[in-house]
């Protein structure tokens, strides 16, 4: 197949934070790999060894950079104009109740979907081969979150209050210390020697510290459509504590982590929970590689290129499934 993949505004490849960037990245080279002819639709600044990359005019409509010869589209944000060739949409979002979602519309977990009233969904998938191999056999002490701590239904601030509670120290991998919000929210904790900014960071750094953490710490307050933040620790042999909400729960395990909406419980497992480096790496190798991921989104080409539509209906925001329990 021929196969365009559209992130307008996406810079690839990504150096440190970038979830969709790395997502389409990886999907891209493993339809590659897999005898596929792959395009890119992306920021002018892109590069790419194994696609061809076709730069964003902003000054032209989108399917004027859709060459004929295209079999399937695969967008990542739902298209506005009536798209003339077989298509895909995936939504890495919770989109609003208010935004009209198409038929051929793909999730990225089960939860994701539920929420939209949709059973079409595929997990992100990563080419591990983009990472150092972790050394699952080093001496792991403390925690880590992973994330833009920035960004308050993250909940940084929860993190570091599970970390603290266990006497532990938290590493942060994705912001600083020295912001207007962690003066105003989290001084207790952002003061604390215990809790340690790395900024920003590769996947080098990312695995460098967390093959040194026993855990992610994610006590996220919102509907995590996945989080890549999972799966890039488990690799690393860390288990994940976080809340039962969006996908957590249906991403980690008993064996890898625990999820639960009280402070107490989290706080719990972190002290007693029974570490397993390599149980968590497997599982995260087996289930959310590229190959997993390009095979998952094959099928629904298929489905489009067959006429048919992804979904019966446009997926809609199904308000019982969209709210958010609180962390106690």
């Amino acid at each position: 197949m021929n196969i365009l993949i559209e992130c307008r505004y996406a810079i690839i490849p990504t150096k440190t934070y970038g979830g969709i960037e790395r997502v389409i990245w990886c999907l891209g080279k493993e339809l590659s790999n897999l005898g596929h002819q792959v395009y890119f639709l992306v920021d002018k600044t892109s590069v790419c060894n194994f696609a061809t990359v076709i730069p964003y005019d902003a000054s032209k409509s989108i399917e004027s950079h859709i060459p004929e010869f295209i079999d399937v589209i695969h967008f990542n944000r739902t298209p506005t104009f009536k798209v003339k060739k077989p298509y895909v949409v995936t939504i890495h979002t919770n989109p609003p109740e208010s935004e009209n979602l198409s038929k051929n519309t793909i999730f990225i977990s089960k939860n994701h979907a539920k929420r939209y009233g949709s059973e079409a969904f595929v997990y992100n998938g990563i080419d591990w081969s983009d990472y150092p191999k972790p050394n699952l056999e080093s001496t792991r002490n403390g925690f880590h979150f992973l994330g833009k701590s920035a960004w308050k239904l993250k909940n940084v601030f929860g993190a570091a209050k599970i970390a603290l509670a266990a006497n532990e120290k938290l590493h942060v991998l994705g912001g600083k210390r020295f912001t207007f919000r962690n003066f105003k929210r989290g001084l207790v904790y952002m003061l604390s020697p215990k809790v340690i900014f790395h900024g920003m960071v590769n996947n080098q750094k990312k695995i460098e510290v967390a093959e040194s953490s026993k855990a992610l710490v994610f006590p996220v307050i919102w509907n995590e459509p996945f989080g890549l933040a999972i799966i890039e620790s488990l690799y690393a042999g860390c288990a994940v504590f976080g809340t039962k909400v969006g996908a957590l729960e249906e991403l980690i395990s008993p064996e890898v982590g625990v999820t639960s909406n009280s402070y107490e419980d989290l706080i719990f497992a972190a002290k007693s929970f029974n570490y397993n480096p390599k149980a968590c790496y497997d599982y995260a190798v087996k289930n959310f590689n590229a190959k997993v991921m390009a095979l998952g989104y094959i099928a629904y080409y298929n489905t489009v290129l067959a006429g048919d539509t992804v979904n019966p209906e446009p997926p809609k925001f199904v308000s019982e499934y969209n709210t958010v329990p609180k962390i106690v």
